[in-house]
């Protein structure tokens, strides 16, 4: 009760203003300023968030193995150390309860920065066509210009889909086995097809779950309207 009452000054005040100018209220901007200010209101230095900056961290890092000395290896340790990072960090927040708004954000920017980042460096190294990671990135930008519209109509971002989940999952394993059969060793020619399917049924999933996210925030907006 005190947060909607907090809400409505707010909310009041910034329709004083705007009416002091001469212009009506905006609710579409009253809502993104609303999770902004839910975003900072959370607790930022928990561990949980510390892991995930942990992470973000070993992006330029991974990136750096893979296109300056070429270290495969160091850049699958980094890769590795990324995920189990990435499974900790959610079962800290459950277990210490310290979930917050500024968490949920920097968990999947993280997955994206590592998609882009080895998509970037397959590109460079021709591991991959360019067209396959442009269509794969694309994706990613189309939905994250979506978000602040979602905000504007006064709706939350669409639930991870379980399409979603598997493509990402297919990906995680795609490139660790893609950087390792880079490498010269018994076994690779074996390995090398399992990296080759992971990676087309990843992305191939990737941006089907991407058409059903567009189709719900397009569906979303249309009933705003009506």
């Amino acid at each position: 009760m005190v947060q909607d009452a907090e809400r409505t000054t707010d909310n009041t005040t910034s329709g004083a203003t705007d009416a002091s100018n001469g212009e009506l209220p905006d609710p579409g901007m009253d809502r993104i300023r609303e999770v902004a200010r839910g975003v900072w209101a959370d607790p930022l230095w928990t561990l949980p968030n510390l892991l995930s900056v942990v992470r973000l961290a070993g992006v330029p890092l991974f990136l750096w193995l893979l296109l300056g000395p070429q270290s495969d290896l160091l850049a699958l340790l980094v890769l590795v150390v990324s995920g189990i990072t990435d499974w900790l960090d959610g079962k800290l927040a459950r277990w210490l309860n310290q979930y917050s708004r500024i968490g949920e954000l920097l968990d999947p920017a993280a997955d994206r920065l590592y998609i882009v980042a080895t998509l970037a460096a397959f590109v460079l190294r021709d591991v991959i066509p360019w067209w396959a990671a442009v269509a794969l990135v694309g994706r990613d930008i189309v939905l994250t210009l979506c978000l602040p519209v979602l905000r504007w109509h006064g709706y939350e971002p669409p639930d991870v889909h379980y399409l979603g989940k598997a493509a990402t999952f297919c990906l995680m394993y795609a490139f660790p086995l893609l950087l390792l059969v880079q490498e010269d060793f018994i076994g690779a020619d074996v390995v090398r097809p399992i990296a080759y399917a992971f990676t087309c049924w990843g992305g191939a999933l990737y941006l089907w779950a991407g058409i059903l996210y567009l189709g719900q925030v397009i569906a979303a907006v249309r009933q705003a309207r009506t």
